[in-house]
């Protein structure tokens, strides 16, 4: 399908493409400090942003290759990795970790008497799934090297946010603060037909044309075209996979429920012949019952 046969005017955040657009690019850097900003709420204040490169080879030939989604530093030499993760992974907690490292150890001066100080590396993910399922409400997880006794910080340079999308339900008339309207934006761009009246800052001006797809030059329309064709092709397979799983679920629930009929038959003295033609269960396994 054609771009221009799309019903959108904006793309979807969580396609590659939109989200390295949008918070990935020089031309458009004033989104995404204004994003930041409003996570940390004035307990950091970025002016500017320089990108990185976002491929990184570690130190040694044995270490792995790192590709981040985008990666930059403030004028304070402050790193910001900035992941935006369309599903769930197994061991995304491990990724993040790992990711970390690599702005860590990239500041070891050498041939030099270095003293360790270190700036401050903050990993930031923005995720379109779950990890934390036990409180619906609990969205915004900024988690540091803390004191297990105290409780208190025992490090503050190193710093992991993570933004649980889905959890994120408030209403156009419920955004109190710029953070609330950021998220807004990200999580309904693609639904929007216009510019929410809430969000009438400048900022979100240049967020709404920067997304617009009817402004994309050709390049950039294959770009989103493919970008989204890999996004439903992976969202397909994902709830597939549920799917399957669903009824692989309830396929072994009726085969536990057969069994428990057929315990329930054999304590009450019925024979052996019966309990298989009321169930279906071999008369193996009907003898193997407890």
């Amino acid at each position: 399908m054609a771009i221009d046969d799309l019903t959108e005017r904006y793309v979807n955040f969580y396609t590659d493409f939109a989200f390295k657009k949008l918070f990935g690019t020089e031309a458009n850097k004033e989104l995404l400090i204004s994003f930041l900003n409003s996570m940390f709420n004035g307990q950091e204040e970025i002016k500017d942003l320089t990108y990185l490169n976002p491929e990184h080879l570690g130190t040694s030939e044995f270490d792995r290759k790192a590709v981040f989604d985008v990666y930059c530093e403030n004028e304070k030499g402050e790193k910001f990795l900035v992941e935006m993760q369309k599903g769930e992974q197994q061991y995304f907690k491990d990724r993040s970790i790992f990711y970390s490292t690599f702005p860590i150890r990239e500041q070891a001066q050498r041939g030099t008497e270095w003293n360790y100080q270190l700036k401050a590396v903050y990993t930031i993910g923005i995720l379109n799934f779950c990890f934390d399922k036990d409180d619906p409400s609990y969205y915004h997880h900024e988690v540091r090297l803390v004191d297990v006794n105290t409780g208190e910080v025992f490090y503050d340079k190193l710093c992991y946010i993570y933004l649980e999308m889905p959890k994120f339900t408030k209403e156009e008339d419920e955004l109190e603060t710029l953070f609330d309207k950021w998220l807004y934006a990200i999580r309904h761009l693609s639904d929007l037909l216009n510019r929410p009246e809430s969000l009438r800052e400048k900022v979100f001006q240049r967020f709404f044309e920067a997304a617009e797809i009817a402004k994309f030059n050709k390049q950039e329309r294959m770009e989103y075209e493919d970008s989204l064709k890999a996004y439903r092709d992976w969202f397909s397979v994902l709830e597939t996979a549920k799917n399957k799983s669903k009824e692989e679920g309830r396929a072994e629930g009726r085969v536990e429920e057969r069994y428990e009929i057929a315990r329930n038959l054999k304590a009450c003295g019925v024979d052996n012949a019966t309990i298989n033609a009321a169930t279906g269960l071999s008369l193996d396994e009907i003898a193997g019952l407890d």
